[in-house]
């Protein structure tokens, strides 16, 4: 059998486990991200007297980070050094981990009030690759995983889950890195060959190429389809229903072969 080009959706045929990030590939979370990291920088770098915040800010060095790496990324955009601090600061300490701690209450209360669904079309696709025997699991730099996924609806439909809280206590390098990647693959005992990154974020895309998985696949909710081919996307789509035809064929109601 002919191995299909890997820069094409036809390689979806051969994988055994899609791996989906969750904040902008399975649930809209990225714009309450967005929101809660506007809430928290906006103040903070007026009151610093530097370049005011902007949207494109969280795509250039924020977006598929862990929360941390994604603040001092953001303050070293802006020539402000604060000491790291410790997970345990309080969010009005002055620290990396202080104003990590703070945005995480904001996107807390921003889900609280506004709750997530989600995205129909990835929803389908999700659906589709059950149905067709893929193994599936979310790996999300968030520490809030879970309760997005809850809130969501579909945290029944992930037996594994590698987020933020078990990056730090597994001790995974966060994307870029392929860690938290690579650790999901081991989970359902498979190569990173024979596994799918799905990913919106930069970040993400690079850390499925610097893993050699069997394909990346980058969805465009704002980074830009040059950009994510740029870091390591081999296929580029605006949402996840375009692919759902490439997926193998629905296992479910299949009849059995009998062995008698």
């Amino acid at each position: 059998m002919t191995t299909p080009d890997r820069r094409t959706p036809a390689r979806l045929a051969d994988q055994r486990a899609l791996l989906f990030d969750l904040d902008g590939v399975l649930t809209p979370t990225a714009d309450v991200h967005m929101r809660a990291w506007s809430r928290l920088f906006t103040l903070y770098l007026a009151a610093h007297g530097v370049a005011p915040y902007t949207e494109q800010d969280y795509f250039a060095y924020i977006d598929g980070k862990p929360r941390y790496d994604g603040v001092r990324s953001l303050l070293e955009s802006r020539g402000i050094d604060l000491p790291q601090g410790t997970p345990d600061d309080g969010p009005d300490d002055d620290t990396v981990c202080g104003l990590g701690n703070r945005k995480n209450a904001e996107f807390t209360a921003e889900l609280t009030e506004h709750g997530v669904e989600p995205y129909p079309g990835s929803l389908r696709f999700l659906v589709a690759a059950i149905d067709a025997g893929l193994s599936v699991a979310v790996v999300s730099s968030s520490a809030n995983a879970t309760q997005v996924l809850r809130t969501a609806g579909i945290l029944e439909r992930f037996p594994v889950i590698v987020d933020g809280l078990v990056a730090r206590e597994d001790g995974l390098a966060g994307k870029p890195a392929p860690d938290t990647y690579l650790d999901a693959a081991s989970r359902f005992g498979l190569t990173p060959a024979q596994c799918v990154v799905v990913e919106d974020a930069t970040s993400g895309v690079e850390a499925g190429r610097n893993g050699a998985f069997g394909l990346v696949i980058g969805v465009d909710r704002g980074a830009g389809a040059d950009a994510l081919r740029e870091h390591g996307a081999d296929v580029v789509v605006r949402d996840l229903d375009e692919l759902v035809d490439q997926l193998p064929p629905s296992t479910v109601g299949a009849p059995t072969t009998s062995t008698t």
